[in-house]
């Protein structure tokens, strides 16, 4: 066995997701289990660079887990011959200037979404990756996470008959700040920093619905801002200027509708943060991000609306679980292998730039539509 290093520039690490999903269940348990075996012979040991503007953060982070290189200097690190591939999980803001600079130093390049801040931006991107000749990824993990699997399976396994709408359910209450701090960073809410519940979870359900159901043709939402004042990491209050939910309507090739509520100011009352309910001609499902339950046609009772009786059914105990039928690794994980195989074997991958892309677009007609009132239909872009 050859063990090959791959040397990987992570620049955003000392953030929630960076941390938590990227560099510690994703890169570090790959060393943790050895590195990833290739099946030619060939194991890759993935070698994270930490980068990013605080010092003490990055040094704190290396001694943490072990780590002997990280760096605040970008530019030296992408100078350097022997990184392979950049990675980001800055914040939105930061992301495009420094993809168009690992690009231009040859680097491979995989991202959090969204890319750009706007479709421009992101195509561009794309298109310079692809001029550059450099091989790139986006982070698309939902479609890795063991709900969305069954449900995929359910999908390519004919089981719906025909699929005829979809509606999603995402959110939490994140804390204001003031008695309880926030779940989330404070950037999140200002728009004047790149944030906002449309910019960052509409990519999301791009290719959700894409990957599962087919592309989106046309979209209509409403962005709001519920809670209009929060307070920062510090204990000061600030105004918020990003929408904290939105609630979009999407048209789906082949007439499939999808509807689906974001917000970051609704209190769970569902078995996951996440839940997709699919009906079908043949049949019904309900997908989380681990569970997924289905009702056949076959089984399906038959309810009578009588509002002056008790409900004498517990309607959730007519509903069937899908069995794992196999194992799930952690989706951030997931992805980082097929794209680091991607890499170094030119194994097929489509969750590309341009994919990425698509999100953006999404979030843009999804904003000009709340803005304007009205539906907006979807172009479908290419390079």
């Amino acid at each position: 066995m050859t063990r090959k290093t791959v040397r990987i520039a992570m620049n955003g690490v000392t953030g929630r997701m960076g941390h938590r999903q990227h560099l510690v269940r994703s890169i570090l348990a790959l060393r943790e289990q050895g590195g990833l075996d290739l099946g030619d012979g060939t194991v890759l040991w993935p070698e994270p660079v930490l980068v990013g503007r605080r010092a003490h953060a990055l040094r704190a982070l290396a001694e943490r887990y072990g780590l002997t290189e990280w760096s605040t200097d970008l530019g030296a690190v992408l100078a350097d011959d022997t990184v392979d591939i950049y990675f980001d999980a800055q914040v939105t803001a930061a992301r495009e200037d420094a993809l168009k600079k690992a690009i231009a130093a040859g680097k491979h390049v995989y991202t959090e979404k969204p890319t750009a801040t706007g479709l421009d931006g992101a195509l561009q991107l794309a298109r310079l990756a692809e001029a550059a000749g450099v091989r790139h990824g986006v982070v698309q993990d939902k479609i890795f996470l063991p709900g969305l699997l069954k449900l995929k399976r359910l999908v390519d396994g004919g089981f719906f008959g025909r699929i005829l709408s979809v509606r999603g359910e995402f959110g939490y209450w994140v804390f204001e700040g003031d008695w309880q701090s926030a779940q989330r960073p404070s950037w999140n809410y200002r728009a004047e920093d790149g944030g906002g519940i449309v910019v960052d979870m509409f990519p999301h359900w791009e290719y959700v619905l894409h990957e599962l159901f087919g592309r989106v043709t046309s979209v209509q939402a409403l962005a709001t801002t519920h809670i209009p004042r929060r307070w920062d990491e510090d204990g000061r209050p600030y105004a918020a200027t990003a929408d904290d939910a939105a609630y979009g309507i999407f048209e789906i090739e082949g007439g499939i509708v999808a509807q689906i509520n974001a917000s970051w100011a609704v209190r769970v009352h569902r078995d996951e943060l996440v839940e997709f309910q699919v009906d079908g001609t043949e049949g019904s499902a309900v997908a989380g991000l681990r569970r997924c339950r289905v009702q056949h046609r076959s089984a399906t009772p038959r309810p009578v609306w009588n509002p002056d009786v008790p409900a004498t059914e517990v309607f959730r105990d007519q509903w069937q679980e899908v069995p794992d039928n196999t194992e799930f690794d952690n989706g951030f994980k997931a992805q980082w292998e097929l794209f680091l195989k991607h890499v170094h074997t030119g194994a097929p991958y489509h969750w590309d730039l341009l994919a990425g892309a698509r999100g953006v677009q999404l979030a843009e007609l999804g904003l000009t539509s709340s803005a304007e009132g009205r539906r907006l239909e979807v172009p479908e872009i290419t390079l």
